[in-house]
């Protein structure tokens, strides 16, 4: 065993946090007012689909898929915009 290991300190390894600096290139992560928008818009014709359009089929898968494409746009958008506004 070497009697003069010489051991760093931690503090002398600086990690860099380039996965911090790295800005989201994503269109939704781009733009997450006008999909908080468009999710907004998508759960109002789900609602007027299913409460007036309904009576047929096609028009009620219609608005399920209208209605929960919209909720999770609407979601993820809103966590988006929650991460931009605390940077």
């Amino acid at each position: 065993m070497p009697t003069n290991k010489h051991k760093r300190k931690a503090s002398a390894q600086a990690k860099s946090n380039k996965a911090n600096r790295i800005k989201s290139s994503g269109l939704m992560a781009s733009h997450p007012k006008i999909f908080f928008l468009v999710g907004l818009f998508l759960v109002i014709l789900g609602l007027y689909l299913l409460a007036f359009k309904s009576q047929d089929n096609a028009m009620f898968g219609l608005a399920m898929i209208s209605l929960l494409t919209g909720i999770v746009a609407t979601f993820y958008a809103k966590i988006t915009l929650a991460k931009n506004k605390s940077k």
